[in-house]
């Protein structure tokens, strides 16, 4: 959550010349909800399953970039359908720039509503520290979150 996979991805697909797809919006799509729609009123497992079924449909394209939701990898055997099905990345920044970046965002995240700044770093340590098993799985790392196109082009090539 904020570590820019959005961003990130559409720029790399546009780079590589590939579509992108943000899973989070494909899953409000296919449900005709919002993720916060869904978490309110079908509570996160129900999103979990639902965010497999999308998981499972988008593994089966090829020549795209996906940029899943930061939980999509810790459940079920998610991490498996996405190292099989094409090349993960983990972006792995700070949690001092996490806090900072969603502190800033606009965008309404169910997991962290009306955390307070102290809280939020509480959290994204604990969230990291379940997930991290998960997403040291991935095939790639990227540390900076300044990094430029053509050095992840290399990297996954």
């Amino acid at each position: 959550m904020g570590s820019g996979k959005s961003t990130l991805g559409r720029r790399l697909a546009e780079h590589l010349n590939l579509q992108f797809v943000d899973m989070d919006h494909y899953i409000e799509m296919r449900n005709h909800k919002t993720i916060p729609q869904i978490f309110a009123e079908e509570g996160e497992t129900e999103f979990r399953i639902k965010e497999r079924k999308a998981l499972e449909e988008l593994s089966e394209f090829s020549d795209i970039v996906i940029a899943t939701g930061g939980g999509a990898p810790c459940f079920f055997d998610n991490i498996d359908v996405m190292n099989n099905s094409g090349k993960t990345i983990y972006l792995n920044i700070d949690p001092a720039i996490l806090a900072d970046r969603l502190m800033k965002s606009k965008t309404e995240r169910p997991l962290i509503k009306g955390k307070s700044k102290e809280e939020l770093v509480t959290f994204i340590d604990d969230t990291l520290n379940k997930r991290n098993h998960f997403y040291k799985q991935a095939k790639f790392y990227i540390t900076r979150p300044d990094i430029e196109l053509n050095v992840i082009e290399e990297m996954i090539s």
